[in-house]
């Protein structure tokens, strides 16, 4: 696609230097006014090639401005024309030279159209597209993109829920997360080394896979320095959510009004529901923090505090859920040792206590003195 675009840009700027060569409208003495040491074809041609260029950049810089933006500038320009050309008839009987009243009305107007420009791309966010009809409404564009954030790449879940149908639309990847994926990937420190190389293969992970439509955004926001911010601004120029488990980046998203797809948050949702008083089996995993305590994890990374585990270390048992927490970070789950097996026992000592016959210490012998007749 990019080599494409690059030979349809190349391409108008030759038709354009081309044309320029052929017409060649400036004449001999216009280039001897300005000095010009070039033929007239020669001039025309570097004239139109120029301008060639110079349009191509102004495209590259259009493109990046959101539908909003694009509309509030040429309404704002619009607006601005309109109200030079008022002031020009105002202008016109005025007995000033026809140069003057010329150059008046030419500055007027483009002062008018270039202020109305740079205010109505201001205020364009403002603008409702619903309101102007379905073709300019930008709803489904939200449901186009999902930027990913440098943190989710790395944590690697992304992958496991791409694959598994739950990010529709088109997985965006912008060039500026790919520069600093590769310089944590080559970083001196041997455990933020890993963590890019990890990053880099996720990323190869997804791009291998047919039924996931993945995209590199080549755009980047030179003016904005951090790659969170840039993220942001790419947000919201595409109206499209951003996928992170980033906790900062969640809370200034939200602050400036862009969408987020917290990965953490779709896991704390998916973690199954226990209730207290119900009976689970964990394996006590190790020493709890306070006094007699075991600790255990489910399959999801939940932690499960144990009460009256310390000795079950290294076993499987039955506990009963006593309560569950909520915190920023997860859920925990507390519970104690099933008492019913451990009661079963204790009645069964009990039972074999009682039946065995209760021994009777042995009398110690009377001594008897012989009587004498």
């Amino acid at each position: 696609m990019r080599s494409d675009v690059f030979i349809i840009r190349f391409v108008f700027i030759l038709l354009l230097f081309l044309v320029g060569y052929w017409v060649h409208p400036f004449s001999d003495s216009v280039l001897g006014q300005v000095g010009l040491p070039l033929s007239p074809r020669w001039a025309s041609a570097l004239f139109s090639g120029l301008l060639g260029v110079g349009t191509i950049f102004f495209e590259l810089r259009i493109r990046r401005a959101s539908l909003k933006t694009l509309i509030g500038a040429a309404i704002g320009s619009i607006l601005g024309i309109a109200g030079a050309a008022l002031i020009g008839t105002l202008l016109n009987p005025q007995p000033w030279d026809q140069p003057v009243k010329s150059f008046t009305i030419i500055c007027l107007t483009m002062f008018m159209a270039y202020t109305g420009l740079l205010v109505g791309a201001a205020k364009g966010d403002y603008i409702d597209l619903s309101a102007l009809g379905g073709i300019l409404s930008e709803k489904g564009s939200k449901t186009s993109y999902r930027i990913l954030d440098t943190s989710v790449i790395i944590d690697g879940r992304v992958a496991d829920i791409a694959e598994a149908g739950f990010m529709g639309g088109t997985i965006l990847i912008p060039q500026f997360v790919l520069r600093e994926l590769q310089q944590i990937a080559d970083s001196s420190d041997s455990a933020k080394r890993n963590r890019g190389r990890r990053g880099l293969d996720i990323l190869q992970r997804i791009q291998k896979n047919s039924n996931l439509d993945v995209q590199i955004y080549e755009a980047d926001f030179p003016q904005v320095k951090e790659v969170d911010l840039k993220l942001i601004e790419l947000g919201k120029q595409l109206n499209a959510p951003i996928v992170t488990n980033d906790f900062n980046l969640n809370k200034v998203a939200h602050l400036r009004g862009v969408e987020v797809l917290n990965i953490n948050e779709l896991a704390n949702a998916l973690k199954p529901v226990v209730l207290p008083g119900e009976v689970m089996r964990v394996f006590i995993l190790k020493e709890g923090k306070e006094y007699n305590q075991g600790v255990a994890y489910l399959d999801d990374g939940t932690m499960v505090v144990v009460d009256n585990a310390r000795r079950q270390i290294g076993k499987t048992v039955d506990i009963v859920v006593t309560s569950v927490l909520q915190t920023t970070a997860g859920k925990m789950i507390f519970g104690r040792v099933e008492d019913g097996r451990s009661d079963a026992r204790n009645d069964g000592r009990n039972d074999l206590k009682e039946k065995q016959p209760r021994q009777v210490p042995p009398m110690p012998p009377v001594e008897t003195t012989p009587t004498v007749d």
